[in-house]
């Protein structure tokens, strides 16, 4: 990452592409600050890195890319920006419509989604409904979602399998906890990315994220570049990922 080279999608390779991204989509607040602009307008410019990102995503073959959109703990934000943000959220879901069927995306979401508005929750609906056969990438978004929230869903469906003699205790297993999961049926992430330079995954992805390789930049939100991400691709590539063993 360091380096000065330029690095485009060529000099990734192929066979060691990470299946799964996340990305927790920091600093929109803190650019139009610098910008002496209002939040809603850092938050305007981070959703078209969120279009460069998830383009880029596809053309590099990346099969889940997770978007860490909006957290339960966001609903405490002023009502103006929550309202601000949800707008722009119902836009987003229509105008990329047409860009996820051409490109063969399909949408999916996660978190409390009966807490999201009326018409974004329709909207939303509406694009999973028309992306649902689309098999080249998953374009995961987490609203209204929360680590924690998840793990305790997960373990009153469990616990009620227990309840009803369906499965008994030992049966409960990493597997079947996964399976549990707002995530179940997708890899977990191997990549972990935070924009903004803050250290802490934010009660994102508690469970998913455990053996995650972690990329921390400087870079806010809406400067995150498609030059940057495909650094960050290729530098995963020399990691090596011994998940607890020895080599």
């Amino acid at each position: 990452m360091n380096s000065s080279k330029e690095i485009d999608i060529k000099d990734l390779e192929p066979v060691n592409l990470p299946a799964h991204v996340a990305i927790i989509m920091d600093g929109n607040g803190r650019w139009a600050k610098k910008r002496l602009m209002n939040r809603i307008t850092g938050h305007e410019k981070g959703s078209d890195t969120v279009r460069e990102i998830v383009k880029a995503s596809r053309e590099i073959g990346i099969k889940v890319l997770t978007l860490y959109a909006f957290s339960t703990e966001n609903w405490q934000r002023p009502k103006t920006e929550v309202s601000a943000l949800m707008t722009l959220l119902e836009r987003f879901l229509i105008k990329e419509r047409n860009e996820m069927l051409d490109n063969n995306i399909r949408l999916n979401a996660i978190g409390q989604l009966e807490r999201l508005p009326k018409k974004v929750f329709t909207a939303l609906q509406e694009s999973i409904n028309l992306t649902e056969k689309n098999d080249k990438m998953i374009l995961n978004l987490a609203l209204s979602y929360g680590g924690r929230e998840e793990i305790v869903r997960m373990t009153r469906e469990i616990s009620q399998m227990v309840k009803s003699g369906s499965i008994n205790e030992n049966s409960i297993t990493p597997e079947l906890v996964s399976q549990h999961l707002y995530t179940g049926g997708m890899p977990d992430p191997d990549i972990l990315i935070r924009p903004g330079g803050e250290m802490r995954i934010s009660n994102f992805l508690l469970w998913q994220i455990s053996y995650a390789e972690i990329f921390v930049t400087d870079t806010l939100w809406p400067d995150f570049s498609r030059e940057e991400y495909i650094k960050i691709l290729k530098d995963y590539q020399s990691r090596e990922r011994r998940f607890g063993k020895v080599e």
